[in-house]
């Protein structure tokens, strides 16, 4: 099953319009298949992780983008759960707070890159910064930016600069031996709808519920919009977007993890670094020494 996906098949580019992709798949796959692919994708790609540890020379960044409900932090429980702790990181980024608001908006991003041999999953990402704030322009103001001293200020030359600045710094990133995968979670509005109404029903999901939920669900159509603008301006060869069709959460899982996988793959090079030849020579010497202390 897990060949029935492929990445290129769920690759964005600079036309990509999102009205056009399903976001639930016409495929006659069952819920044991589905588990049974995720199992054999979550437990390959946590022995890549393990060998990009020893390997020391790439790093993985995941980045995921959705509406609300659209699945993306059951996807990262269900996706990463078999690479050891040691080797992943995820953030989940929430409104800037006041020290954050200090810097340049990338700057907590950036700090939270991974470190050579681990996967960083970033549970939203640099592009609400492209996303909210052009729904929400009013937040920028709070950047304390030079020459935006109101939201008449900010015009399309602002925003195609941000997208530039987001191209270079994961152009710097990848250059630098870093993996970028770009996830949108397709989802349909209706999905939605169901997935909220869940959440008051069943009293433990309760908790998810917010308000602010239905506030933003009202903007669906200018975050379709801008999220249609902003993976089309930033979808490139070396951080690619992917548009996953979401209404069918199992699915999805599988289907991330299969890019994942088949991405992580096309890197031959990542391998265990070998013994050096005095350690190699002397394996025998070693092993006597220890078992002489039984």
């Amino acid at each position: 099953m897990i060949d029935k996906f492929k990445a290129a098949d769920f690759r964005a580019s600079s036309n990509t319009e999102l009205s056009t992709l399903a976001t639930r798949l016409d495929i006659d796959v069952s819920d044991d298949e589905k588990d049974e692919a995720l199992n054999q994708i979550r437990n390959k790609i946590s022995k890549i992780q393990e060998k990009m540890y020893a390997h020391n020379r790439y790093s993985v960044l995941v980045i995921l983008q959705g509406m609300d409900t659209s699945g993306k932090d059951s996807l990262i429980r269900e996706v990463f759960k078999e690479i050891n702790p040691r080797g992943i990181i995820v953030h989940s980024f929430k409104t800037p707070n006041s020290t954050e608001l200090e810097h340049d908006y990338l700057w907590r991003h950036y700090i939270a890159l991974p470190e050579k041999g681990k996967v960083a999953v970033f549970n939203r990402s640099h592009y609400e910064n492209v996303l909210v704030t052009r729904v929400h322009p009013e937040y920028l103001l709070k950047e304390n930016l030079p020459g935006i001293d109101s939201v008449s200020a900010i015009g399309p030359e602002f925003w195609e600069k941000r997208f530039a600045q987001i191209n270079n710094f994961e152009k710097h990133v990848t250059e630098n031996g870093m993996i970028v995968l770009k996830f949108f979670f397709n989802m349909s509005k209706e999905e939605q709808r169901q997935r909220l109404l869940r959440r008051l029903e069943e009293q433990k999901h309760n908790w998810k519920f917010s308000v602010g939920d239905l506030e933003e669900r009202e903007l669906w159509n200018k975050y379709m919009k801008y999220y249609e603008e902003a993976i089309g301006k930033t979808a490139t060869d070396n951080a690619p977007w992917f548009v996953i069709p979401s209404d069918d959460k199992e699915l999805a899982r599988v289907i991330v993890g299969a890019i994942l996988l088949e991405t992580l793959k096309q890197y031959d090079e990542i391998k265990e670094p070998e013994l050096d030849d005095e350690v190699k020579d002397n394996i025998a010497k070693y092993r006597r020494q220890l078992e002489n202390e039984a």
